[in-house]
């Protein structure tokens, strides 16, 4: 019996689907839902614990950058796959944190507070089209269609690497204003 092919068309649609509904419950997660004040002052480790993820996940994005420009295809699907898993215990990490202690506000004033709202937005903006981009990527990729895989890499990874570097970057902002 013949396997059929799984259409990419058909893949892409359903990851930007799937990406639109956890887009949507994160917004709703840090936007409207309203933590319990039972938690407050508990789990205060998880926002390191994020900027911690997204710097090891910009690491790993590096590194698969450096091996792949040496052609060092199994050291690069290592390094990326690794990025990913940071990734991903980050996206847990994220949703727990927030739901547990909701939004934090950033208390600075001036252009300090101009920054650090321009830095976020850009972040949350790219986070959201950050999502569907790394996994058409992993789907190219792991499917074995290398040459969609390079065109749509070469903008997921400066678009993944921004979003894991202002992630530790808003940490810092928060950790000198509010933490």
């Amino acid at each position: 019996m013949e396997q059929a092919e799984i259409s990419p068309r058909s893949v892409i649609g359903g990851i930007v689907a799937a990406s639109s509904l956890a887009v949507s419950f994160l917004l709703w997660l840090v936007y409207v839902h309203h933590a319990s004040a039972d938690f407050a002052g508990r789990w205060m480790f998880l926002p390191a614990l994020n900027a911690v993820l997204n710097g090891l996940c910009a690491i790993a994005l590096c590194v698969g950058l450096y091996f792949i420009k040496h052609r060092n295809r199994k050291a690069h699907r290592t390094s990326m796959l690794l990025a990913f898993a940071f990734s991903c215990v980050f996206l847990i990490s994220y949703i727990v944190n927030h739901a547990l202690h909701g939004d934090t506000i950033f208390p600075g004033h001036g252009s300090v507070r101009t920054l650090y709202l321009s830095i976020l937005a850009s972040h949350v903006i790219l986070s959201i089209v950050a999502l569907p981009m790394v996994l058409t990527t992993f789907f190219f990729s792991l499917t074995g269609r290398f040459a969609m895989h390079r065109r749509i890499a070469r903008l997921t990874f400066p678009i993944w690497l921004y979003v894991s570097v202002t992630g530790v970057v808003v940490f810092f902002f928060l950790k000198a204003y509010v933490y």
